[in-house]
């Protein structure tokens, strides 16, 4: 009997869910495709392939800035999962903004050819760019070369899915007999019941507030900081992994802002079309993404410390 309740409270939550999201995109899609609008800057993006060369060849650092990163450079925006303030927003516009040797920073390939993507990504970039254009206008460097976003999400949003394999296999050579430490909230659980780190040489684990994680990034830098020079670190923690991963670079490590990296191999093995709950690991574009189930003994072996 509780099984059932549960099951119909989450049912009506991810109607609730879809119901809200679907009819505030297609007001903005409507008015965006009616208005023609326009981008002032339309970068120059590498592809996924060529980015995941340049990250393996030149072992450079990794920071990738998209919509909700976006919205936090006003520090009275929030996320779901972090609230603006000064600090971060200035941080991400100087990001956004910087070009130093060895680190890269990342954009959504979304500013030109939306047809590679399936109608709802299609959606929801028309969406964006109608309310955040302007911002995207006024951050962007012009004639600057800007690296890929989508390269730790390179299997849901496109229409055609022949190269997720391929992209996926190729990345593994980034941490290929690398001492690997996740920078991670306590949920996002890398490579938990999947091979896509298996070629790692170790993996260690930092876990960091789920939640307004860049409160704390001073000791997550400090934690981070132990660490041999010669790691990798691969950040899943939100806007704050974008900071994280320049700063760590700045402090001579190789560190890549991995997103939703995990996640999307999961949902290439499972073949899925549409974005689902993952049993042990929180998904936060799902309804009900937060509720996850033990991660196992072998997981939690692999933590060194915990930021909470």
């Amino acid at each position: 009997k509780v099984y059932i309740t549960m099951n119909i409270r989450n049912i009506f939550i991810t109607i609730r869910y879809k119901i809200r999201y679907g009819s505030t995109v297609e007001w903005y899609n409507f008015w965006y495709l009616a208005l023609r609008k326009k981008h002032g800057i339309v970068p120059q993006v590498a592809s996924i392939g060529d980015t995941i060369r340049k990250i393996i060849d030149d072992r450079c650092s990794v920071s990738r800035l998209g919509d909700g990163e976006i919205l936090l450079t006003r520090p009275d925006k929030k996320l779901k999962f972090q609230t603006g303030n000064p600090l971060l927003a200035q941080r991400l516009v100087e990001i956004l903004a910087s070009n130093e040797e060895g680190h890269i920073v990342c954009i959504p390939d979304t500013f030109s050819n939306l047809y590679r993507y399936i109608r709802k990504s299609r959606r929801f970039w028309r969406t964006h760019f109608f309310i955040y254009g302007s911002w995207w206008d006024r951050l962007l460097v012009p004639g600057r070369k800007y690296y890929n976003a989508f390269v730790t999400r390179p299997y849901m949003d496109f229409a055609d899915k022949e190269n997720a394999g391929r992209w996926f296999h190729d990345m593994k050579q980034i941490w290929d007999d690398r001492n690997v430490v996740f920078i991670e909230g306590e949920k996002s659980r890398l490579g938990v019941g999947n091979d896509l780190f298996d070629n790692a040489r170790s993996i260690r684990r930092i876990l960091c507030p789920s939640r307004n994680a860049f409160d704390r990034i001073d000791d997550i830098r400090q934690e981070a900081c132990k660490q041999d020079k010669d790691v990798l670190f691969l950040i899943a923690l939100g806007p704050t992994a974008t900071v994280l991963a320049y700063d760590l670079h700045k402090a001579g490590y190789q560190a890549i802002d991995a997103g939703h990296m995990d996640v999307e191999y999961e949902w290439w093995r499972m073949g899925t079309r549409k974005k689902v709950k993952l049993a042990r690991k929180y998904v936060n574009e799902t309804a009900i993404g937060s509720e996850v189930s033990d991660a196992g003994e072998e997981y939690r072996e692999q933590i060194i410390a915990r930021i909470v």
